[in-house]
């Protein structure tokens, strides 16, 4: 049993007068990436500074506008990583470069040095403010705790007064989540003053959940409970920055949004510190899967994956929203055959807006390959089946046929798993297309009996070319059709007992060389037996005949000598 006793839950806010459940997000938020300070401290093996430099000039491929880069007063090769960032001027005029530092005045004095000859910058200041930290790390009162932050400030305004660039300061009560409401207000509040912030040169102050604590509604009635408690509410840039402890950072997050976050801090895939940050790929894919535009340039998922898992030595799980190799497959036979005929209804109706039933978002978009969507196992139906027939080879199977080929590859599943595209087609070539023994369809001529003196009730006559195990022969048929004639010739030549139930034919592919691909649906009328057979030849009444001889071996209606 296990001893939850130990435990208690954490206090919520009682907030009845709160508004984000009505809201919807309505953009994107300013992004800033915390990849090369909050994400690389986290690392088995952090970056070396080629490898930050690799992923800083990423991040701004990317569209980041503020880029946390370190902490550069308490680390040499962050120090030195910004320095090679600055004078090799690899800093756009557009982006912030952000650097971190407790509020002591030689890791400030330090920082400033580090951000020498860098044009703008957001100098980004904490302090731990929580009931818990307060307690049994600093034993401090709260005044000593407001003391810290606004000396901190102080010292920043004093070094940004004789710096050339322009400095924006960032507060973080750190473990926001764990601090009284009225408590986190009085130090932000401390900080916004001393600071001296207007509409014109706003302050950043930023609500980490540095320990995610309790359910995201909880944190969003935080964030709205100050947003909307704050002074002079248009000098401040109200930021978030969630953890994912108890795995609901993207919601945290997002109805943070709600509430009246204006700015997310996280990094790509949500690495990070214990169970990681918030990952700012999930909530923008997010916002694009909803027709927001999430001003980040992330259509080629693919290479953001390369250069993260490069720099970082962390392997994206397969399962990972989005990144992860397996979220645009379809392993069920219920969620293929609903795919399919997504996509199929998407086609035949034109439509522009995408809708197709479990795939949130066209995987071509994020720079995706369509086809893995659909992978067959033991688990997969008749549907995607004949999804991966269609989509990889163009073979529309007809639906009476989707279950008979369907067993065939079930059966190989059991056996072996995972049963790739190109397995499913060697079966199928094997299954039907090759079925040409023991009678093999070798050459086929139609004359057309209308108007002539052999015309009776029947309007076409064929003369059928063919082996038995081997060895040549030939029949001569009427009937309606050339289907018909052949059909005719097959009972009279072999004395089966046949009837053609369907018929399907259509363009395996467009021009000039053009193949067709025809499927018969054939009844043995005495044994009751049926089957599929299909043909596939450049005229379409050929590729008709070899349908209907491979459906009569399948059958094993003839024997050979």
């Amino acid at each position: 049993m296990m001893n939850v006793q130990k435990y208690r839950r954490n206090p919520v806010v009682h907030y009845p007068e709160r508004q984000w459940p009505d809201k919807e997000i309505q953009g994107a938020p300013i992004w800033c990436s915390v990849d090369l300070r909050d994400g690389n401290q986290a690392l088995i093996d952090p970056m070396v500074v080629e490898e930050k430099v690799e992923m800083f000039q990423y991040l701004v491929k990317l569209g980041f506008k503020e880029i946390e880069v370190g902490f550069p007063a308490a680390s040499q090769i962050e120090f030195d990583f910004l320095r090679q960032l600055i004078e090799r001027k690899l800093i756009p005029d557009d982006v912030y470069v952000q650097v971190l530092t407790q509020c002591r005045e030689e890791l400030i004095a330090r920082t400033f040095e580090s951000i020498r000859g860098c044009k703008q910058a957001i100098v980004h200041i904490y302090n731990s403010t929580s009931t818990l930290q307060r307690d049994v790390v600093f034993h401090m009162e709260k005044p000593q705790i407001v003391d810290i932050a606004v000396k901190g400030t102080e010292l920043v305004k004093k070094y940004a007064a004789e710096f050339p660039g322009k400095i924006v300061l960032e507060y973080s009560p750190e473990s926001f989540t764990g601090t009284e409401l009225d408590f986190a207000l009085e130090i932000c509040t401390a900080v916004q003053k001393t600071w001296g912030a207007t509409k014109e040169n706003p302050i950043i102050l930023n609500l980490p959940s540095t320990v995610e604590m309790n359910t995201p509604n909880v944190y969003a009635d935080q964030i709205e409970w100050m947003d909307r408690h704050f002074e002079d509410r248009d000098s401040i840039i109200l930021s978030v920055h969630p953890h994912n402890d108890r795995g609901t950072g993207v919601a945290s997050a997002e109805l943070a949004l709600l509430a009246g976050a204006q700015r997310v801090e996280g990094t790509l895939f949500g690495n990070g510190e214990r169970t990681g940050n918030v990952d700012v790929l999930n909530i923008a894919y997010n916002m694009f899967s909803q027709g927001i535009d999430p001003k980040l340039e992330i259509g080629h998922v693919n290479e953001i994956i390369d250069i993260y898992e490069r720099c970082c030595k962390i392997p994206i799980h397969p399962r990972h929203p989005y990144a992860g190799k397996l979220v645009f497959t379809a392993f069920s036979g219920s969620h293929q055959d609903a795919i399919n005929k997504g996509v199929q209804a998407m086609k035949e109706r034109g439509s522009k807006i995408w809708q197709v039933p479990y795939l949130p978002i066209d995987p071509a978009d994020i720079g995706r390959e369509y086809e893995p969507i659909v992978r067959i196992n033991s688990q997969s139906g008749k549907g995607g089946v004949a999804f991966v027939m269609d989509t990889y080879f163009g073979f529309k199977l007809p639906k009476a046929m989707h279950r008979e080929f369907a067993n065939v590859i079930q059966k190989i599943s059991e056996k072996q798993g995972e049963v790739s595209p190109q397995q499913i087609m060697e079966n199928f070539r094997r299954e039907y297309l090759d079925q040409k023994e023991p009678l093999h369809f070798k050459r086929l001529r139609v004359e057309d009996l209308t108007g002539t003196v052999q015309a009776g009730e029947f309007d076409t006559k064929v003369i059928v070319d063919y082996t038995m195990a081997g060895h040549p022969g030939e029949f001569v048929a009427v009937g309606n059709g050339p289907i018909d004639a052949v059909k005719r010739g097959l009972q009279e030549t072999f004395h089966v007992n046949i009837r053609v139930l369907d018929y399907e034919e259509h363009a395996l592919q467009n021009g000039s060389n053009a193949q067709a691909a025809a499927y018969i649906h054939m009844l043995d009328a005495e044994s009751g037996r049926v089957t599929y057979g299909v043909g596939v030849s450049s005229n379409i009444t050929r590729a008709s005949v070899r349908a209907m001889f491979s459906a009569v071996n399948r059958l094993e209606l003839v024997k050979g000598a």
